[in-house]
C-alpha cells in the first residue's frame, strides 16, 4: 500500500532590510487574508530555501539579493505551507514590479508601518530580526 499523504507546499520567503526599511510586495490575487507579504514563493525541486528566496526576489522584483542566513521555519497556521524565512541582503538593482501578472506593487516599509501592511503581525522570529536590523 502506498502512502497517499500529500506533503504541504514548501515555500521560502525573503526578508530584505535596507536603509531602515523592509521590502514587501502586494500580490494581484489575495492569498486568504494576505494582501501584503514578504517576497517569496515555492521551493523548486533540488533548490535550497536560500536559493529559492534569491530566485523568487529576482523573478518578482528584479532586485538581486544574496542569502545571509535562515531566520526560522514553521508550518504556516493559515495555509499549512512549510515556510522558511531567509534573511537576504540587496546587492544590485532597484526593487520594482517585475512579474506584473503576479504582483500589483512593491514597497519599502518602515518598522512602525509593518502593522499597517500586516495587521496580525509577522512571524515572531522575523519581527525580532527586523527589530534588530531596522533600529540599528
Amino acid at each position: 500500500m502506498t502512502d497517499m499523504t500529500e506533503q504541504p507546499p514548501r515555500v521560502s520567503m525573503a526578508v530584505i532590510a535596507s536603509e531602515g526599511r523592509v521590502l514587501m510586495i502586494r500580490r494581484r490575487q489575495r492569498e486568504g487574508r494576505l494582501s501584503w507579504a514578504l517576497p517569496g514563493g515555492g521551493i523548486e525541486a533540488g533548490e535550497t530555501p536560500e536559493q529559492a528566496a534569491v530566485r523568487e526576489v529576482a523573478e518578482e522584483t528584479a532586485l538581486e539579493v544574496k542569502a545571509v542566513r535562515v531566520i526560522g521555519q514553521r508550518i504556516h497556521p493559515d495555509s499549512g505551507a512549510d515556510m522558511t524565512y531567509v534573511a537576504c541582503e540587496a546587492v544590485a538593482g532597484e526593487a520594482r514590479v517585475e512579474d506584473a501578472e503576479e504582483l500589483a506593487e512593491v514597497a519599502w516599509v518602515l518598522l512602525d508601518e509593518i502593522p499597517t501592511y500586516v495587521p496580525w503581525g509577522l512571524y515572531p522570529p522575523v519581527q525580532e530580526y527586523l527589530d534588530g536590523e531596522l533600529t540599528a
